[in-house]
């Protein structure tokens, strides 16, 4: 099952790539020379990628292994690895090595400013997932 945040919280998410996006494309139609024209397009790739995760953060649980999607990377745990979802919210899990992780869910996490709906459903995706994660 996929669960990511409301469509508000997911177009927000995005904001933290497509603003700097948009500021480097400006910065690269304005630029005198090839190379910062070549940076200004190298940052805007990356912050369109940024925009991209941002708007797919979120975690897919299937019958043996939890997905989190982050800003950066992708973490895949093995269903039998998790010990627990932090009120963080984070999942506290154990690697192949013994060594114990620490992974958190940035599309779940809360804020005072939030409006309550955005909470609620928030705090539901979390009680599904550690409902999941005990069976």
């Amino acid at each position: 099952m996929e669960q990511s945040s409301a469509t508000l919280n997911r177009l927000a998410n995005t904001v933290l790539g497509a603003v700097p996006a948009v500021a480097c494309l400006a910065y690269a139609t304005q630029a005198d020379t090839a190379v910062a024209r070549l940076a200004a397009g190298l940052a805007l790739i990356g912050f369109a990628v940024l925009a991209v995760r941002g708007y797919r953060l979120g975690v897919t649980y299937e019958h043996s292994r939890l997905v989190i999607r982050g800003y950066l990377r992708t973490r895949v745990i093995d269903r039998e690895r998790i010990m627990e979802i932090t009120d963080f919210p984070a999942v506290r899990w154990t690697a192949r090595n013994g060594r114990k992780r620490w992974t958190p869910l940035t599309a779940f996490m809360t804020s005072p400013g939030e409006i309550s709906a955005t909470r609620l459903h928030k705090d539901r995706v979390i009680r599904k997932l550690r409902q999941w994660a005990r069976h």
